[in-house]
């Protein structure tokens, strides 16, 4: 199994004796991308993509990419806030793709690869539009949408962990500095 992969129960606290763990969900377009550059993060425990954000319960792939379920694809990235912060993962978010294109990410275009964060606290609402509004005053007309979590669907098997399988690189996710 891939370091970065989670199983049913990662996240997780089981006994006082295991790391404190906790749990962020991004979308930035093709959840590929985001989760191999996630991946990438020190700290990041494990990550898996799916679904989330719609009104259909276990969504496919097929359809999601239909576009009338409200879901966009996500990743949910599990990590030990010991070693990785919120505000850094928050940041390689939005510094690993164009939170300012409405509509999709790079050559995917539809609501499913809308730029969102999903947050789980108020700790992290705070600071997604924190971040938001520091990239506003530079100049940048974010798009990015702020919403509490909803459940996340595992996406199919053969998604998880895509470029790691095939050798591929991401099409539309690279690094560049904002912040």
């Amino acid at each position: 199994m891939n370091q970065n992969q989670l199983t049913p129960d990662s996240g997780t606290q089981k006994g006082s004796g295991e790391p404190m763990r906790e749990r962020a969900v991004f979308a930035s377009g093709c959840f590929w991308g985001t989760q191999h550059m996630l991946d990438k993060t020190e700290g990041v425990v494990g990550t898996r993509v799916g679904y989330t954000g719609g009104h259909l319960d276990d969504p496919t792939y097929e359809q999601v990419c239909g576009g009338d379920t409200g879901h966009v694809e996500a990743v949910e990235v599990v990590y030990d806030p010991e070693v990785v912060d919120y505000d850094t993962l928050a940041r390689s978010f939005f510094e690993t793709h164009d939170p300012t294109q409405e509509g999709g990410q790079g050559p995917d275009i539809g609501e499913q690869y809308r730029s969102m964060v999903f947050f789980t606290n108020e700790e992290q609402r705070e600071t997604a539009e924190r971040l938001i509004g520091a990239l506003r005053e530079k100049g940048l007309d974010v798009v990015t949408e702020v919403r509490p979590a909803q459940r996340f669907w595992p996406a199919e098997e053969y998604h998880q962990h895509y470029y790691d399988s095939t050798g591929k690189q991401p099409y539309c996710h690279a690094y560049r500095k904002l912040f």
